[in-house]
């Protein structure tokens, strides 16, 4: 049987295509308004977490209790005006109060088994804030320039070549293929009218540009000893025949600070995590049992 905390998300997109809308007089299709510099300002403004937003039988459901909502990934409806997502929100938040309050008149809190959950529940939501925390203190400007900087003093600039090929299964369908393209024929026109590769075919057989550990050896290898404008003969892979024409050739630059940042900030909120839980489980002392109760050994993380 389904959970029914899984009908939360699909109940707030069932309300968002259609009885919201309803209530709003507005067809699916009918725009939005434009928002007025005020309603702008607001809505970039910080919220007063304090503030109500609505009553439940006199219990207050605060902006940071919505803020909350907003943040768990089993509420997102993605397509859903902000507006209309937080008249939503606050109607679930309104639901779920009640049905709360229902659940603990029928004393469902009272088992061991809601016991267990809610403990697991607890015990995840301190982790992750927790994770969520330490990766927001690795992830600074100084750091991530400095892991940048250490990364990419080694690096050299990478060979590459900008090619497009013309692939067939047979080795006389590939001198066919050359000998038009040698008589004069436009070599995207013939790449796309022969070539069984579906991933350049619509493009003019284009690969764009690529280094030689990127390729399959054979092709590599006559890829790059090619020089801009120069076709080669018929290449053998284990995909089929190809004829490849090189368009243009260039040292790959090495990726400057800004177009790496938001990998470097990953790995660095990443890395902090993992420290962070490998370093707990050394200080911890660790027992697992198998089936029967016997220890099981550990193995070093």
């Amino acid at each position: 049987m389904p959970r029914t905390r899984l009908l939360a998300p699909a109940v707030l997109a069932l309300l968002a295509s259609g009885a919201a809308l309803a209530q709003t007089g507005q067809s699916p299709a009918a725009p939005a308004a434009p928002a007025s510099p005020a309603q702008s300002q607001a809505a970039t403004a910080t919220p007063d977490k304090d503030k109500v937003v609505a009553r439940v039988d006199g219990n207050a459901i605060t902006e940071g209790d919505l803020a909350v909502a907003s943040d768990d990934p089993a509420l997102q409806i993605p397509g859903v005006p902000d507006t209309q997502k937080r008249d939503l929100l606050i109607g679930y938040l309104i639901d779920l109060k009640l049905g709360a309050r229902a659940a603990e008149a029928a004393k469902v809190g009272d088992s061991a088994d809601f016991a267990r959950k809610l403990a697991y529940a607890r015990d995840k939501a301190l982790l992750d804030e927790y994770l969520e925390r330490e990766a927001a203190k690795a992830v600074s400007p100084e750091a991530a320039k400095k892991l940048y900087d250490e990364t990419v003093k080694n690096l050299k600039p990478e060979p590459e070549v900008r090619a497009r090929h013309i692939l067939v299964e047979s080795e006389d369908a590939a001198k066919a293929a050359l000998a038009r393209v040698r008589g004069g024929e436009d070599f995207e026109k013939v790449a796309s009218e022969l070539s069984t590769d579906p991933g350049s075919k619509s493009e003019g057989g284009d690969l764009g540009f690529f280094s030689k550990d990127r390729m399959v050896e054979p092709f590599a290898e006559a890829a790059f000893k090619l020089e801009p404008g120069q076709i080669s003969e018929p290449v053998k892979t284990q995909f089929g025949w190809h004829i490849i024409k090189v368009e243009e050739k260039r040292d790959r630059p090495v990726p400057t600070f800004e177009e790496m940042r938001e990998q470097i900030d990953t790995y660095l909120g990443r890395k902090a995590q993992q420290d962070l839980v490998l370093g707990l489980r050394q200080k911890a002392k660790i027992e697992r049992l198998d089936e029967k109760g016997n220890l099981v050994e550990q193995k070093q993380p």
